[in-house]
């Protein structure tokens, strides 16, 4: 499990225009959500999106050290929720959400490929990730890192669920026990991939151009003017 500190100050002040000056001070705004209350802070953004590239935001516990706090000015959360710009990929915002350490939380954490190679990827087959992360309920203490996932046995045409995987006590997993993590697909043969790249996609099959043409009755209306004219 990992973990890590965090020093943040309050904000008595919410809004847009307020988050637009936090953020050009190099802050973001975020909010920390505790039960039945909420404090607003601004902290550096440094290790949030670290810890967001890495994949770990959600299963790392983060000792919150809040300056000019009411109440307890040192929380353990995790990073429940955060925003960014979909243009930049700048971090805009985050949500975080105190814990208890004796009460069970829900978190995700990364699925982690261990083991060794498996004897069906040297006969051709190609190994899929159906999903890469899980969701489980434990103490805060008990969040591990990433659950592991045994592969060294797989041959072609097998998969690994859920129920395949083993966890450390006290850890129980929430995600569909049916559900594939990934799986050894038989290699896809020269003639097959040519015929995957060639064939148009269901709705997009290649179509003759129509002609437009007016209708009979304009036709005839359009010839008898003509003839008029002539």
């Amino acid at each position: 499990m990992e973990r890590m500190s965090l020093n943040a100050l309050v904000r008595e002040e919410r809004g847009k225009g307020v988050a637009r000056s936090i953020r050009r001070n190099g802050r973001i705004p975020a909010v920390v959500y505790s039960k039945g209350e909420s404090t607003a802070i601004s902290l550096e953004p440094t290790k949030v999106r670290k810890l967001i590239m890495l994949g770990h935001a959600e299963s790392t516990l983060i000792d919150l050290k809040i300056e000019g706090a009411a109440g307890k000015p040192e929380k353990i959360a995790v990073l429940r929720d955060y925003q960014t710009d979909p243009v930049t990929g700048e971090l805009l915002h985050a949500d975080f959400f105190e814990v208890s350490m004796d009460e069970k939380i829900r978190v995700t954490v990364p699925v982690e490929l261990t083991g060794k190679t498996p004897s069906g990827l040297h006969e051709g087959g190609l190994l899929q990730f159906v999903i890469r992360e899980v969701e489980i309920e434990c103490l805060p203490s008990l969040i591990p890192d990433n659950v592991s996932v045994d592969a060294s046995d797989l041959i072609i045409g097998e998969s690994i669920h859920i129920r395949d995987i083993k966890v450390a006590e006290g850890i129980m997993l929430l995600t569909d026990p049916e559900q594939v993590v990934l799986t050894l697909a038989p290699p896809v043969s020269q003639e097959k991939l040519d015929a995957l790249l060639t064939t148009p996609a269901p709705g997009e099959a290649t179509k003759e151009p129509e002609l437009i043409k007016k209708p009979a009755k304009e036709e005839e209306k359009a010839a008898g003017e003509k003839e008029g004219k002539d």
